[in-house]
């Protein structure tokens, strides 16, 4: 037995399975040639971010246009930055908008699949048989360093001129003895395993990404800790044994890890496994006083997934704007195919940008807006009612009171070639709706055209009670508003008023504004006839008359 073998055995002594047998635990998946396997790998430590989201929903696309598979693994190795229930708000972070996973962890304690644990916290014996491999292999030793050891080391590479870190012959204890090993450990004294790296600085790593291109990076030569002195293991080392334990093929994934690929390319290298492709994602930046930056957790409240939800934007419409900032085609795509499931788009990696993407709000409300215009009234009502409830209870209850009544107001202008577009997300429905409603409804009426005067107003007013019927359909209602016209100083014709305006006091579409404006309190609303006839011909004359008053007084 080599001092390599019985160093691993002192070390590892619990440490029975063999990596062959876990090999055999998570065999090749089968799937057809070209099926990508991804992963999204977050860890619980605090709210999920719409870069989070961003990453994956593309690992999903990867997956799903390949017809691979798509799985959740928690990376919760580092439990002082753990948050309580973290997993769950990752989950339902996720599920809120669709990017649902075929295979890891589903909710708390909760995971479906072949290849699991998918938490690595549940995951410690297998880690420990790779590090016990690596040992016998002489790849990886004990290192007893303190903090006080190791800050003098860095004083004296600061001293020297040189790259911190425990490298070459700053690897205190990389060829420590046998003996002095089990003196140690002998002792109760805590270590860390090191790799022990091969590294030349002279040398390059490269590789293929998928999105950046050729990649081009310095060896890696530090003896970097794959498990900490509580065996648990830390992130470069616990994710190489995943990624090829779970057989993913694809690793999609921001690119501030880029850094990390000499580690982690040595690391498969250093255990015998292949590496997956790697496919590094630019972050979402945001303007800032003319500036490009990284959207922040602390400055920015649209970081947050849960800004979304509460805000009230559909699924479809984040997932769709999401799809604009992942491939530029997809905008010329979506015009082709008005209609067609977000599925079909033929997504893919190699037209992602190479630089940050451009987060821009009023963008996404244009893609929200043109989502939510081709819904019917009954699923805008339905999504509006499951975002009240939990948002906006009094506009819930106002809602369900009469539910008649809130799909009569949904549905006016809904449909048809050229549908409004008037709402981007369910919060603002309660201000959409608001005239609607006695206890959501404020009056405004000094929101006249300038052309008219409020004694005109008033005689608008006056003229139109004498003449309005609730039963009049749209055609019936406008023809009234145009006879009103010429007897008034108006012409029912607005190229006839824009050739001439000292020749009339305004067109019909004044005269409709102050009926609008009495009746809404406001100058742009969809169809005012279908919104008279909901509101009833009692309160419409009322409104109309207490507008004419405040315009006589």
């Amino acid at each position: 037995m080599t001092d390599y073998m019985k160093l691993a055995a002192l070390l590892f002594p619990d440490v029975e399975k063999t990596p062959e047998d876990y090999e055999a635990m998570y065999p090749e998946r089968g799937l057809a040639e070209g099926a990508r396997v991804t992963r999204f790998a977050p860890s619980p430590t605090g709210f999920l971010h719409i870069g989070g989201l961003f990453a994956a929903y593309v690992a999903k696309l990867t997956a799903d246009t390949t017809g691979g598979v798509f799985y959740l693994r928690i990376e919760d190795t580092d439990k002082k930055r753990e948050v309580e229930d973290g997993v769950s708000g990752i989950v339902k972070g996720l599920a809120d908008f669709g990017v649902t996973m075929d295979e890891g962890v589903t909710g708390f304690e909760q995971e479906t699949g072949d290849y699991g644990p998918y938490q690595q916290s549940k995951r410690r014996d297998i880690y420990r048989c790779f590090a016990k491999k690596l040992t016998e292999e002489g790849l990886a030793y004990p290192c007893f360093c303190t903090a006080e050891e190791l800050d003098a080391i860095r004083k004296q590479q600061e001293e020297e001129g040189v790259n911190p870190g425990y490298y070459g012959k700053y690897a205190r204890d990389r060829e420590m003895p046998l003996a002095e090993v089990e003196r140690r450990i002998a002792e109760g004294q805590p270590y860390v395993l090191r790799l022990k790296s091969q590294g030349d600085p002279e040398k390059k790593v490269r590789y293929q990404d998928i999105i950046k291109g050729k990649m081009e990076l310095p060896e890696n030569i530090m003896d970097i800790v794959l498990l900490k002195t509580d065996g648990i293991p830390t992130y470069h080392f616990a994710h190489c044994v995943d990624d090829h334990l779970m057989r993913t093929t694809h690793v999609v994934r921001g690119d501030e890890w880029i850094s990390s690929v000499p580690v982690h390319l040595q690391l498969f290298q250093y255990c015998g496994f292949r590496a997956p492709k790697f496919a590094h994602i630019a972050p979402i930046m945001k303007l800032d006083d003319g500036n490009k930056r990284k959207l922040s957790k602390r400055k920015d409240p649209e970081a947050a997934v849960s800004y979304y939800v509460e805000e009230g934007y559909p699924k479809e419409a984040v997932l769709e704007y999401l799809l604009t900032l992942a491939n530029s085609n997809f905008e010329d795509w979506r015009r082709a195919n008005k209609e067609a499931p977000l599925a079909d788009f033929p997504f893919n990696l190699k037209k992602m940008s190479v630089s940050g993407a451009l987060f821009d709000l009023a963008k996404l409300n244009d893609v929200s807006k043109n989502v939510i215009s081709v819904m019917s009234a009954e699923t805008v009502l339905d999504r509006v009612l499951t975002w009240a409830e939990e948002y906006d209870r009094d506009f819930y209850d106002l809602l369900t009171a009469d539910r008649d009544k809130a799909l009569r107001i949904l549905s006016v202008d809904r449909g048809g070639k050229k549908p409004r577009k008037d709402i981007a997300k369910w919060s603002e429905v309660p201000d959409f709706v608001a005239y609607l409603y006695d206890d959501l409804y404020t009056e405004n009426f000094d929101q006249l055209p300038e052309n008219v005067t409020p004694a005109d107003a008033a005689a608008i007013l006056e003229a139109y009670i004498d003449v309005y019927d609730e039963n009049d359909d749209q055609s019936e209602w406008f023809n009234k508003v145009k006879s009103l016209c010429e007897p008034l100083g108006y012409t029912p014709n607005v190229k006839e008023w824009k050739q001439d305006p000292t020749a009339f006091k305004g067109h019909v579409g004044h005269l409709s504004t102050v009926i609008r404006v009495a009746i809404t309190s406001r100058t742009n609303t969809p169809d005012l006839c279908a919104i008279m006839q909901i509101l009833g011909k009692e309160e419409c004359v009322n409104r109309l008359r207490k507008a004419a008053n405040y315009y006589k007084g």
